[in-house]
């Protein structure tokens, strides 16, 4: 028995057989050509079929994973679109008389070093999605077809690496689990290996030889190892665990309709987080109370232009007659850091985390705002909507804020648009918020903290930093004293004060929260049995 230790990405357990993920390797030769306009015009066509082939993959990530998760196929598709990326494959060709294969792998090349050198997180991981893009347009120039892995029976994958588009396509019923030697926790990949539900670890050192290939083994996503040729009574031990967690899943579903209130009789909002109206179904299906977080800024990013106010209302509008009653909370664009669209023509940031985005945007292109305010205010008419504001630091802010509301109210009544009250709350995730959340808990209704961005605000720790991670400690006295505190100023002026961040979701932290006094939890729908069983088990005091 060999144990190897990594980092569990996705929680649960698999055992079953290895399957190492040997990744083609894509030797490109350097071929002189003599029509140049001939190459040239085969690289376009290439790339337009890669588009159709991202296009496809993107519908199959909304059914699967939600918009949310979809996006990065919208990112390779509009890095396809970069004038800079497809004028160097042009003048590669033109200049050096190549082949449109060995242009794009040169270019390729050439832009994931540049990228991988810079010192902005999110740069730095577009590394790898400009080779994704590179390989995929390599094999349709070839003539080969990226064909689906096949394998016969259930396995337990290993990979050097796997890319957002390789995890998506995963065949779920064939793969128990995946495991690589790179990635970090807050990659793409494992993002969408937990919304898929398939156990994953990270930055296990594993041989890629055929040294492990065919052999039984457990994958423990929740301690982060891999155990090869267990023995017969670890086997069984884990054998029972799988048991366990099933007979837990079914449990949990028993929980479905029951009122989520305390051991000593709170009751407590337990909400769901969405990026789109396929999440909402999700959210439904796991007996969320209400959306307390719908991501709007996917309406921008999947677009090369600002959505209308037709078109964002009508998404709101399905969203809220969805819910049935149950409170959607819809945050303002929060476009920006990690979250780029072209057409908003950003200016390059040395660090965009704390640059140009969010609120600061909203309030700067006023009419931009101005169209998803009336856009929500007229969904309000179908349901019970709230709003929520990104990334605030003042006071001034809300000031400012409510000016603009009071317009579009003002407009929206001028044009005889029915509305209803809607509630406004705001983000705490910046330290500021945090300091002064009881001077801002006198100008909202409602406080929902984003435990993501407060946690490396605070610790001045990026998140998606690999080398930063032993250190980014989530459970940091210094965070839960600014949760601490700003609950207790929004209970002074009576409001309620909600979790919408992942720590709303770590089962270690329940009982904590609660008894800080937490009204309202907002985590991924397939968490919100779990968090409800946690609840019920729970004092509030």
């Amino acid at each position: 028995m060999v144990v190897y230790d990594g980092k569990g990405a996705s929680s649960g357990i698999a055992i079953g057989t290895i399957k190492i993920y040997q990744k083609q390797e894509q030797t490109v030769a350097r071929l002189h050509i003599d029509d140049i306009k001939a190459e040239t015009a085969r690289f376009h066509k290439g790339r337009e079929e890669a588009q159709k082939q991202l296009e496809a993959l993107y519908e199959k990530a909304l059914l699967e994973v939600g918009e949310a998760n979809a996006a990065i196929f919208e990112v390779h598709r509009m890095m396809l679109e970069d004038p800079d990326y497809m004028e160097s494959v042009e003048n590669m060709i033109e200049l050096q008389e190549v082949n449109a294969e060995y242009a794009v792998a040169s270019t390729g090349d050439n832009f994931a070093q540049m990228f991988s050198q810079m010192e902005d997180t999110y740069m730095r991981e577009r590394a790898a999605d400009v080779k994704d893009i590179s390989e995929r347009l390599i094999a349709i120039l070839r003539g080969e077809e990226k064909e689906k892995e096949e394998y016969g029976r259930p396995v337990i994958l290993i990979a050097e690496d796997l890319t957002p588009s390789e995890t998506v396509q995963l065949d779920k019923s064939k793969v128990l689990s995946f495991v690589t030697v790179q990635g970090v926790s807050n990659s793409h990949t494992a993002i969408l290996a937990r919304t898929m539900g398939i156990p994953a670890l990270i930055g296990v050192k594993v041989p890629l030889d055929d040294t492990l290939d065919g052999k039984i083994a457990v994958s423990d996503g929740f301690e982060g190892k891999l155990v090869v040729e267990p023995t017969e009574d670890v086997l069984q031990k884990y054998r029972d665990k799988v048991s366990q967690l099933e007979r837990k899943k079914q449990l949990l579903q028993k929980l479905k309709g029951k009122e989520t209130v305390t051991s000593d009789g709170k009751k407590i909002k337990l909400y769901a987080n969405v990026g789109s109206v396929a999440d909402v179904m999700s959210a439904l299906q796991n007996d969320a109370a209400g959306i307390g977080l719908f991501r709007s800024e996917f309406l921008y990013l999947e677009k090369d232009r600002y959505p209308t106010q037709e078109e964002q209302f009508q998404v709101y509008k399905s969203v809220v007659e969805n819910m049935a009653g149950r409170r959607v909370i819809i945050r303002t664009c929060d476009v920006g850091a990690d979250k780029q669209a072209d057409y908003f023509q950003v200016p390059k940031e040395e660090n965009p985390a704390l640059g140009y985005r969010a609120i600061r945007i909203c309030l700067d292109r006023k009419e931009m705002f101005k169209d998803q305010l009336k856009a929500i205010f007229r969904a309000s008419a179908f349901g019970k909507v709230a709003i929520m504001y990104p990334m605030i630091i003042s006071v001034d802010e809300v000031l400012q804020i409510k000016a603009v509301v009071e317009e579009v109210k003002s407009e929206l009544d001028a044009s005889g648009i029915e509305y209803e009250a809607v509630e406004q709350g705001i983000m705490i995730e910046t330290p500021a918020a945090g300091v002064i959340s009881d001077l801002l808990a006198k100008e909202v209704d409602f406080f929902s903290i984003g435990t993501n961005d407060l946690t490396q605000y605070m610790l001045a720790i990026d998140r998606q930093n690999p080398l930063l991670e032993k250190i980014n400690d989530t459970h940091h006295p210094a965070l839960l004293r600014m949760v601490e505190w700003v609950v207790k100023s929004a209970h002074k002026e009576g409001i309620w004060a909600g979790i919408c961040g992942e720590l709303g979701a770590d089962l270690s932290l329940t009982e904590t929260f609660l008894k800080m006094g937490v009204d309202e939890f907002s985590v991924t729908p397939n968490a919100i049995l779990p968090v409800r069983e946690k609840i019920l088990a729970s004092a509030a005091r």
